[in-house]
């Protein structure tokens, strides 16, 4: 006889390891315990008779075939690259993947930050906590840059679970700064900057959550662009925490980024939470409404940006201010409040990538073998991470046992206040200036430095970027020129999903900064 199938295919009857296996008695009065419930054993009983009852509820799952994100394009595994042939040690992994024979991308070559999926590739997020991780999936970025012709060379070196902008945190090998190679190239797309300025790459994806694109962009003296907030989708790609969670295109030229934005933005049919705002929305061709010509343009440079400059830092910038008003725009001085981010960015964290908590509650997909590597990782190389992580994990552990974390809440409520008075400021300016970097590219410390010294040049590294992570407004850094032989990186900032007037603003900049 036939065996009599359920609606979702299952043959009836069929049977194999359990899925879910419910508590010992033991087992269940010691986690009432911990959650300090107080239960008589007659009651413990009948909680674990409940319990038994969903085994047959969970097991279903187990049959059940995930959807997953596609892999459309042939590859190989790749390899990992030996030292002669990793310059500034950018790469983490080598690989040559070929997308369409045709495409927006067509004869470029790029770089994809190792917290991003690519489909048969190794992966480690730049640390431990990963490290032996395949993705059986390509990321949606990743699909789309393929899908437009590009080639990708490899997977691009970054910090530790990217909580860094110093690119000397990598569990592998510092990454160095192309202009010096004793200096940092910042982070934490650390290997995506360096590889892009050093001329290895012809662009790259970076993320940023708290500066992250931004930082080596800076550093690197090349083109990085922090989107609005859900304009590229996250799909694929291991974040920090949502609510900072931003991916963007890195590249030598305003022209390049502004290509590469055009490729990977737009929505992902609900797969991607943070895109809940965007349904409707219509990605223009940014390359081809570039224009040099910035005349009525208004430019506000924001006084706080100067607040904690080096000497040589501000006065590059300054300077730099004459390739706006030669290009036809005017530029004011105009001054906006700081709100504390440093609880979003550090609690958020702890939550989302220590904690792995913040994976609940949103429709669509949910990368489950990477969930589950990576929570094997936080069990057996917790002691491995940099001294970064251990001080995010060490400070989320308390402020949500202590505090349960209100100083989180009420700085995503202070946030709204930050964000109106950018938006307030972005009614009078059609774009927003400040230095990207206050200081030159530092020194890289020394293997086995002191906690001490590591946290406090990550603090330093966080300067008047993260404000944009939590706000959610476009953010670019260009080359605004040279100091002491070293890159100083200016930030564009712009109206949320006006990154056409951001990336015209920095095309202008940069075609008057050429002519000089």
């Amino acid at each position: 006889m036939a065996e009599k199938e359920t609606c979702f295919g299952i043959p009836d009857g069929y049977t194999k390891a359990p899925a879910f296996i419910p508590p010992n008695k033991d087992q269940l009065k010691k986690i009432a315990e911990d959650l300090g419930l107080q239960l008589s054993q007659e009651e413990l009983n009948e909680y674990r008779e409940f319990m038994l009852t969903l085994e047959d509820k969970y097991r279903i799952l187990d049959e059940l075939p995930e959807p997953t994100l596609p892999v459309k394009y042939p590859r190989t595994p790749g390899w990992r690259p030996k030292p002669e042939d990793n310059p500034f040690n950018g790469w983490y992994w080598r690989t040559d993947i070929q997308g369409a024979p045709s495409g927006k991308l067509a004869g470029k070559t790029l770089g994809i930050k190792d917290n991003t999926a690519v489909a048969g590739v190794p992966m480690m997020n730049g640390s431990r906590v990963l490290e032996g991780y395949m993705p059986e999936f390509d990321a949606t970025v990743v699909t789309r840059i393929l899908d437009a012709g590009g080639r990708i060379l490899g997977k691009t070196a970054c910090e530790d679970l990217c909580f860094s902008g110093t690119s000397f945190t990598n569990s592998k090998m510092p990454i160095l700064n192309p202009y010096d190679v004793s200096r940092s190239a910042g982070g934490s797309s650390s290997g995506s900057g360096a590889l892009v300025a050093g001329g290895q790459i012809d662009m790259a994806l970076g993320g940023d959550q708290g500066g992250s694109i931004r930082m080596p962009a800076a550093w690197c003296g090349i083109v990085g662009l922090k989107p609005t907030w859900g304009l590229v989708p996250y799909t694929g790609a291991i974040g920090m925490h949502p609510c900072v969670d931003h991916m963007g295109p890195m590249a030598r030229t305003v022209e390049d980024c502004a290509l590469l934005l055009e490729v990977i933005a737009g929505y992902d049919d609900g797969l991607d939470p943070r895109q809940v705002h965007i349904p409707n929305i219509v990605v223009p061709e940014y390359s081809k409404l570039l224009t040099a010509d910035l005349k009525g343009m208004k430019v506000g440079m924001i006084k706080e940006g100067f607040a904690k400059c080096d000497s040589v830092v501000e006065s590059t910038i300054r300077s730099a201010m004459q390739y706006f008003e030669e290009a036809g725009a005017t530029v004011e001085e105009t001054s906006i409040g700081e709100c504390f981010v440093v609880p979003i960015l550090y609690e958020g964290t702890y939550e989302t990538i220590v904690n792995l908590t913040s994976i609940f509650g949103f429709p669509g997909i949910y990368p489950t073998a990477m969930e589950q590597a990576a929570a094997r990782g936080m069990r057996t190389h917790l002691n491995d991470v940099s001294h970064t992580l251990k001080g995010v994990t060490l400070v989320g552990a308390y402020t949500k046992q202590r505090y349960n974390h209100i100083h989180y809440a009420k700085a995503m409520n202070c946030a709204r206040l930050l964000r109106k008075a950018y938006d307030d400021a972005l009614a009078k300016y059609d774009v927003l200036v400040l230095p990207t970097m206050p200081f030159l590219p530092t020194k890289l410390l020394e293997k086995g430095c002191s906690v001490k010294e590591t946290l406090k040049r990550v603090q330093d590294m966080l300067i008047g970027k993260p404000q944009f992570n939590i706000t959610h407004h476009p953010a670019l850094s260009i080359n605004a020129g040279f100091a002491n032989g070293l890159p100083v990186g200016l930030m564009i900032v712009g109206k949320h999903f006006d990154e056409v007037t951001v990336l015209k603003a920095a095309y202008g900049f940069e075609k008057k900064r050429d002519e000089k």
